[in-house]
């Protein structure tokens, strides 16, 4: 079953953001996902959206996820993130 990570992230400080950039590819390629998505100006159709940037990362599974977000290596620049934006973040199950 796949697991999809969407993001909404409005970037207030964009040099903290750039720390958390820097070390993300490393990080990320040591696991098993895909960008779908990474949009700076999506089209708002409904309501309102204020945000810098709208993201979705596909996982194979609720563990490949796990082994991403909870490893040490994202905690360590995910700070960075959550320093330099405001996030809005969920994990949604796909449909079999």
């Amino acid at each position: 079953m796949k697991y999809y990570f969407i993001a909404q992230i409005k970037i207030e400080d964009p040099d903290e953001y750039e720390k958390y950039l820097e070390g993300f590819d490393e990080v990320f390629s040591k696991y098993d996902g895909a960008f779908l998505v990474i949009d700076e100006h999506p089209e708002v159709l409904e309501g309102s959206w204020n945000y810098s940037k709208f993201v979705i990362v596909s996982f194979n599974s609720r563990e490949d996820f796990n082994a991403w977000y909870f490893s040490e290596g994202y905690q360590e620049i995910l700070k960075h993130r959550l320093k330099a934006a405001k996030c809005d973040t969920v994990l949604a199950e796909g449909l079999e």
